[in-house]
């Protein structure tokens, strides 16, 4: 194997990783954080009551599922060199479960979302997110308009 094709199917593998984070999310399996993740996975900066690593992360994600059970991620963009990955996505779903202290409305969200992914090669180790919060709390109608 050459040195371009090492460079290729790390960056396939580091690719495939981060979209398995996310397919988390679509596909309602909150197992296939351990297949994306490392161990000792950062997620930074962590959400209320969130706890360290992967198994912190999935009760959040499994809250998210219930809350919008339609929920799904759309990557629009992915930037990568060997390492790092950003992403530029959008969060989808309607709301039909409790969110946040947040009764059930049954309204749609759509929520931006940036993403900075380190990785080993193989799986994500850290992961740097801002989500849109305002627009959501905003489209569920809990924050006045600005």
């Amino acid at each position: 194997m050459t040195d371009t094709d090492d460079l290729t199917q790390r960056l396939q593998t580091e690719r495939a990783a981060v979209e398995t984070l996310y397919r988390a999310f679509n596909d309602k399996d909150p197992e296939l954080v351990h297949l994306a993740v490392t161990r000792d996975w950062q997620d930074i900066p962590l959400a209320p009551g969130q706890g360290p690593g992967p198994d912190g992360f999935k009760p959040l994600l499994a809250g998210f599922i219930a809350a919008f059970p339609d929920i799904r991620i759309t990557i629009h963009e992915m930037l990568q060199e060997p390492g790092k990955a950003a992403v530029r996505a959008e969060i989808t779903g309607t709301h039909l479960g409790e969110f946040m202290g947040i009764a059930p409305s049954g309204r749609s969200i759509s929520v931006r979302l940036h993403e900075f992914h380190t990785l080993n090669g193989e799986r994500v180790t850290a992961t740097w997110h801002m989500e849109d919060w305002l627009a959501l709390y905003q489209q569920l109608g809990h924050v006045p308009p600005l």
